[in-house]
């Protein structure tokens, strides 16, 4: 099992503007320790923005995300992320939807990298951490190739062995299946659940709704900014409540 105690994410009052578009409109969410959240909502509510908050990638110009024990905050015109930021990252991988793999290093190369990097592991240990995560996502075989050899889905199963190379306790996912045809998706969507049943706290962009329903212990539905509604996946997509996550479903369901 994976530790999580004292792993809750925490985000108070959170307004980020890039430029004078307004993004994120004081945004206040709890996700807990082993809990697994999707963030669904119309393109451009701000879910992205708010999971690139969560650590510290996005600055944002008011309120407060506490991860553990650490805190990214902002104080009028100055940002106190700092080294914060570096032990957050630690804590919340990320996993993004353009994979974001390194072309000239083979799969075996780019999840040694991180934590030869960053942790100093040694390069002995770094490789029998990269195999056993590899094997963890069914690529173990797959180890010396080079990711233009991958399909979408082996490249994005790459990226999430890559995230928990670092040992984190929780991840970020980013429409990780956006680009991906419905078996591939279901490559990486597997690896989630089975990160899920080890009790890794997830919180998750998506548009799979069905995934969501099955998977999520919450849905919070984002948009314009603003979390509209939340609850558990079963109430929020078969009952929901408010008329903008209403409308958001009708239109993503037919």
């Amino acid at each position: 099992m994976i530790e999580t105690d004292n792993m809750r994410i925490t985000v108070a009052n959170v307004t980020k503007r890039f430029g004078t578009r307004l993004v994120l409109d004081q945004v206040n969410l709890t996700v807990n320790p082993g809990e697994t959240v999707a963030l669904i909502g119309p393109s451009g509510g701000g879910k992205s923005t708010l999971l690139r908050c969560l650590n510290g990638l996005n600055r944002f110009d008011s309120g407060e995300v506490r991860v553990g024990g650490h805190v990214l905050a902002c104080t009028g015109a100055r940002n106190s992320h700092g080294t914060s930021a570096v032990q957050v990252r630690r804590l919340l991988g990320m996993v993004f939807q353009d994979f974001q793999l390194f072309p000239h290093f083979t799969v075996l190369e780019n999840v040694m990298e991180a934590p030869m990097q960053a942790l100093k592991l040694s390069r002995t240990a770094a490789v029998e951490r990269a195999l056993g995560l590899l094997k963890r996502v069914g690529l173990a075989d797959r180890a010396e190739a080079y990711p233009r050899q991958l399909s979408g889905g082996q490249k994005q199963r790459v990226a999430i062995a890559r995230a928990l190379a670092m040992k984190p306790r929780g991840l970020l996912c980013d429409e990780i299946t956006s680009a991906l045809d419905p078996e591939l998706k279901n490559e990486v969507l597997e690896v989630l659940e089975d990160l899920k049943r080890d009790g890794m706290t997830l919180v998750m962009v998506t548009h799979e709704i069905g995934f969501a329903r099955r998977a999520a212990d919450r849905i919070v539905v984002l948009a314009d900014g603003k979390v509209v509604e939340e609850g558990p996946p079963g109430e929020v997509i078969d009952r929901p409540q408010m008329p903008r996550t209403q409308l958001f479903l009708r239109r993503i369901l037919g």
